[in-house]
């Protein structure tokens, strides 16, 4: 073996045995969410803590250094967009930042977070804000800490924000989220309040065996490998990868309506994501989205414009009537699709409808800037979320587990995460426009529930690259140009044209 190829071996054992312990740790924080009995938190925040300690060492060792030393120079001679030089370059870049941080404040981090999410779980059961608030408050702590290790050359949020799409300024966001805004809110305003769709099927509970047999055919139609796939309950629904052939997603049932399907089939995109990463990558470093921005293009794409899409309900309709006959027995798949459309401002984030969603995404957006730079009180956080609500969906806020208590992330120390649900759903609206250019007979497919063609485009396009390229290069490659919301603007105005007339359309 020559001495180049021994290098590149080298540091691919290391980091495919560093890769093994992130996914141990990964199916650790899954049983936490979706098996472990309540009484195993504690043992539970130990054994992460340790694990997380472990994996710091490893990734920052001066071993892994040297290792790095020596394969750039060989990784340099590669063709840029192999496998191993764009290996070589990630594990850089990854290296580089995690050196940057101390290991008792990773271990920190990594036991705060598996102590809050149980205390954040029975909080939220109980609207009670004040029992959160000190591990909330830790939290945000140790993330001022992270970000002055990092040193972020602009603005603060920044540091968080690269966490999950990585090269993405807050300067960049928010003329974005601006634009959002121009058009949302008086969007909102104008059908939220309309009477022309009657959605009272979807205003009560459904039966539970009912709302899985529809979630079990239209994900086998979608590509549900039982094999590789797994789907569970929990709080919050989430996806984790174990393995690209080892694929946990999770919904809930205590929701109206259909949202436990929509839920279900968001999850499945991101699942899907990691399954098809192309599998000479899963070993190592690269076997994961290129972002979150990018994950959650894959997730909204499947959820909204395929899930609530006119072919979907075609295909879908006769099934929810069969399955439900009371509730939707006499409906076409117009009116279905009409009622899972239809606009309606309410307080959940991942119950919301396309028109509302990246609303609740910018309120989360401008407040945790607010906490991070101490203009917002922690104490002050849910009267601050509760106004903000008023002021862009016009809903008033009845308790804190409908508001500032819903969402997992802040007990995962997650900051900086939410704006990539808006990019994504941005992304999957100029995708959608691509993949409508090339697959012209997708429509059709879909309504006979057909979807191997559009896995095979996703597979080829974005899948199977796994985190070779950046979110930039990846957008540059596929999209030909920067994040850009008129597509999305100009879908949905298209799409509630239809179902409310255009006259209603701002």
């Amino acid at each position: 073996m020559s001495a180049a190829a021994s290098a590149l071996d080298a540091l691919k054992r290391e980091l495919g045995e560093l890769k093994d312990f992130d996914r141990i740790a990964a199916l650790l924080a899954w049983d936490q969410q979706v098996m472990m009995p309540p009484d195993g938190a504690a043992g539970r925040a130990d054994q992460l803590s340790t694990l997380g300690r472990l994996i710091h060492e490893r990734s920052t060792s001066p071993e892994l250094g040297k290792l790095l030393d020596v394969a750039e120079p060989v990784a340099a001679k590669l063709d840029p967009d192999s496998d191993d030089a764009r290996l070589v370059k990630v594990a850089r870049r990854e290296f580089e930042r995690e050196v940057k941080v101390p290991q008792d404040l990773r271990a920190a981090i990594t036991r705060t977070c598996s102590e809050s999410y149980p205390v954040w779980v029975e909080a939220r059961q109980k609207s009670d804000f004040a029992a959160f608030l000190p591990y909330l408050e830790k939290t945000l702590e140790l993330k001022r800490r992270y970000i002055e290790c990092m040193a972020p050359e602009t603005e603060p949020y920044d540091a968080l924000l690269d966490e999950f799409e990585q090269g993405m300024t807050t300067a960049e966001i928010r003329p974005i989220f601006a634009r959002l805004k121009e058009v949302l809110i008086p969007l909102v305003r104008a059908v939220g309040s309309s009477d022309a769709v009657d959605d009272a099927p979807l205003r009560r509970q459904l039966p539970v065996a009912g709302l899985r047999e529809i979630e079990q055919r239209a994900l086998a139609a979608a590509g549900f490998d039982p094999d590789a796939f797994r789907l569970d309950t929990t709080v919050h629904p989430f996806e984790t990868a174990i393995g690209i052939s080892d694929i946990r997603l999770s919904t809930r049932y205590e929701v109206e309506g259909l949202e436990s399907l929509f839920s279900s089939v968001h999850e499945f995109g991101h699942g899907l994501y990691e399954h098809q990463i192309a599998p000479e990558l899963d070993s190592g470093l690269l076997a994961r989205g290129a972002s979150l921005g990018w994950h959650e293009s894959q997730s909204l794409l499947w959820e909204n414009l395929i899930g609530r899409s006119r072919p979907f309900w075609q295909r879908f309709a006769p099934d929810l009537s069969e399955i439900f006959p009371d509730q939707f027995g006499s409906l076409g798949s117009a009116e279905v699709y009409a009622l899972v459309n239809k606009v309606r401002p309410d307080f959940i984030r991942v119950e919301a409808d396309e028109a509302t969603y990246s609303l609740h995404v910018i309120v989360r957006f401008e407040l945790e800037q607010e906490m991070l730079s101490g203009e917002l009180a922690l104490s002050d956080l849910p009267s601050a979320w509760n106004q903000r609500m008023h002021d862009y969906l016009g809903v008033e806020v009845p308790e804190d587990r409908l508001g500032v208590l819903q969402d997992v992330h802040w007990s995962q120390g997650s900051l900086g995460y939410f704006p990539t649900y808006s990019l994504g759903h941005l992304r999957a609206s100029q995708l959608w426009q691509r993949i409508a250019s090339e697959l012209p007979e997708l429509p059709e497919e879909i309504a006979r529930g057909e979807f191997e063609a559009l896995r095979e485009w996703l597979r080829e396009n974005v899948h199977r690259h796994g985190m070779k390229f950046t979110p930039a290069e990846l957008q540059e490659r596929v999209l030909g140009g920067p994040i850009d919301p008129e597509p999305f603007i100009s879908r949905l105005r298209e799409k509630l044209a239809g179902i409310y007339g255009q006259a209603l359309i701002p």
